[in-house]
């Protein structure tokens, strides 16, 4: 039977409430160079890696600087975390419990490092992580498997024995491929169910002692929930995707 061992949290969208921030840099920058922003857009821009982003906007503006844009997202994105970004709901409880019971957690997020050190020292000053990683500190970022490979790696943990929090189709295809057990607390964009993945409406549902539990099972929700996927997690304990979730 597998414990848990660690717990890999998402930054935007899961811990803040930065994906609303994210958008609307996006908004300012897409108009900047002739693009109005739409949520046919949503996939391309939610989630996603700065210069994912800026890639897309490239190909639907026909602009030639890809990383000037990359670099005026970043600029845009940061000054509106540096005026503060909430923490989501259930976050600040979720990771007093795990850090009252000495759980070992860290963040794992595909923004820059000055975003992650923006937020870190803004809304998530008070929070032990053991560590951060930011998309800056290795080769590919999400959607690959590298950042969360990278954390358990760092922890000495197996990546089977890390449960992996996260919002974002990005996100939790990264932690899939790393072998993580995957938690989904939706945001934005839906997020598709598949085996091995588990949903809570909000984090305001989810227990260290439901995070246990899926673990122990391998990933299969068996013992909780009131709803097929995507669904409040009962007493504290997410449920098993049996369809596709979204804010």
């Amino acid at each position: 039977m597998t414990e848990l061992a660690a717990v890999l949290f998402d930054m935007d969208g899961t811990l803040v409430d930065t994906e609303v921030l994210w958008w609307d840099a996006t908004v300012e920058i897409a108009a900047r160079i002739g693009h109005r922003l739409t949520d046919a857009d949503a996939p391309e821009v939610v989630g996603r890696a700065v210069e994912d982003t800026a890639a897309h906007l490239v190909r639907v503006t026909g602009t030639a600087d890809a990383d000037g844009v990359a670099t005026a997202l970043t600029a845009a994105f940061q000054e509106r975390v540096d005026r503060g970004a909430p923490m989501r709901p259930g976050a600040g409880r979720l990771l007093a419990e795990l850090a009252a019971e000495g759980v070992p957690f860290a963040l794992v997020s595909a923004s820059p490092r000055s975003v992650v050190d923006s937020v870190i020292e803004g809304a998530l000053a008070h929070v032990p992580f053991a560590f951060t990683l930011s998309a800056d500190d290795t080769v590919r970022t999400k959607p690959h498997p590298d950042p969360y490979r990278a954390a358990a790696r760092r922890l000495g943990v197996p990546d089977a024995a890390c449960v992996a929090v996260e919002d974002s189709p990005d996100g939790a295809a990264s932690a899939d491929a790393a072998g993580c057990t995957v938690l989904v607390v939706p945001s934005m964009l839906p997020v598709p169910a598949r085996p091995g993945r588990i949903f809570a409406a909000s984090l305001e549902e989810v227990t260290l002692a439901g995070l246990r539990r899926y673990v122990a099972d391998g990933g299969d929700g068996s013992h909780g929930g009131d709803g097929e996927g995507g669904g409040g997690g009962g007493a504290g304990t997410p449920t098993a995707g049996g369809r596709e979730t979204g804010s």
